[in-house]
């Protein structure tokens, strides 16, 4: 896969910063836009988001307005307000143009390396803020669903459906236990009462999409972010941060259970569609989809 070449970075930095560009590092940053850090002449350093079909490893799939399109400059610029308005701490904008945004630069400290206690309390704090920043309709902050959309859980349900249908003709583990797993999905879906206001979520939130820096944590990798139940991020969380995760009181208890077994079928279905493409860490991927395969097992 062809990435950004010096020249075009260069020409990148001199607009964010109107300096010359001395060095460029290619960075970790998801499977979907290209992350650069830029030093420049004077040893300044920024963050370059760069989306483009280059940088996106995704082979072509159908496309989900709430799950599968968490990729672009907009969506990127929508989150960043979002979550600036919830007083959640991200990465200050330098730069906008069409397919590039430049961000400061805060380091390369993920909270992985540091799950220390004052982060991960500014973290949990964050976190709170975020989910009691509400909204009477879920979706991008953007694009919020209509009035009639259909519920959440009915949304979970149906992608956890056609995840399972997936994985049945990847997993053969899976496709031994298909009846009586979606047989669990609508026993759970069927438990769930109405609900009417959602609050903002990340939607990907682990400890390798936070940095920290001078000891407060900012969160990257925001294209996610929506309106949404907030029990969707908490069985993220909880599978994410294990025993560093800190419980909530006023969870649904129904909805914990649906989302958490949709979560695993997601996180194997995922993980196998990217590596249908050229993804380069195709060992972590595979560990990832091994591991949920185990956890979604153990719901029969």
């Amino acid at each position: 896969m062809a990435h950004l070449g010096v020249s075009e970075l260069a020409t990148i930095a001199h607009a964010a910063y109107g300096r010359e560009l001395r060095g460029v590092d290619r960075l970790r940053g998801g499977s979907k836009k290209g992350v650069y850090r830029l030093t420049l002449d004077d040893g300044t350093t920024g963050v370059a988001y760069v989306w483009r079909a280059s940088e996106d490893y995704w082979p072509a799939h159908e496309p989900d307005p709430l799950f599968g399109n968490a990729n672009g400059r907009d969506l990127f610029l929508t989150a960043h307000t979002a979550l600036s308005e919830a007083g959640a701490r991200v990465p200050r904008l330098v730069l906008v143009t069409d397919d590039v945004v430049v961000v400061e630069d805060l380091g390369s400290e993920f909270l992985e390396q540091r799950l220390d206690p004052e982060p991960l309390a500014r973290l949990w704090h964050d976190v709170d803020a975020m989910h009691r920043h509400l909204s009477p309709h879920y979706g991008r902050p953007g694009a919020l669903q209509p009035a009639d959309a259909p519920p959440i859980p009915d949304v979970v349900l149906r992608r956890a459906l056609g995840h399972l249908e997936a994985c049945r003709t990847r997993v053969p583990r899976i496709a031994a236990a298909r009846a009586e797993l979606e047989t669990q999905l609508h026993q759970r879906h069927a438990l769930i009462e109405p609900r009417t206001t959602y609050g903002l979520i990340h939607g990907e939130l682990g400890p390798d999409h936070v940095l920290v820096a001078d000891g407060r944590p900012a969160l990257i990798d925001i294209e996610g972010v929506m309106f949404f139940d907030v029990e969707w991020e908490h069985v993220f969380l909880r599978l994410r941060f294990g025993p560093h995760y800190r419980p909530v009181a006023g969870l649904d208890p129904a909805r914990l259970d649906l989302y958490e077994l949709a979560m695993h079928l997601s996180l194997v279905e995922g993980p196998l569609r990217l590596l249908d493409g050229d993804f380069p860490h195709r060992e972590a991927m595979l560990a990832i989809a091994e591991h949920n395969v185990e956890r979604v097992l153990d719901a029969v």
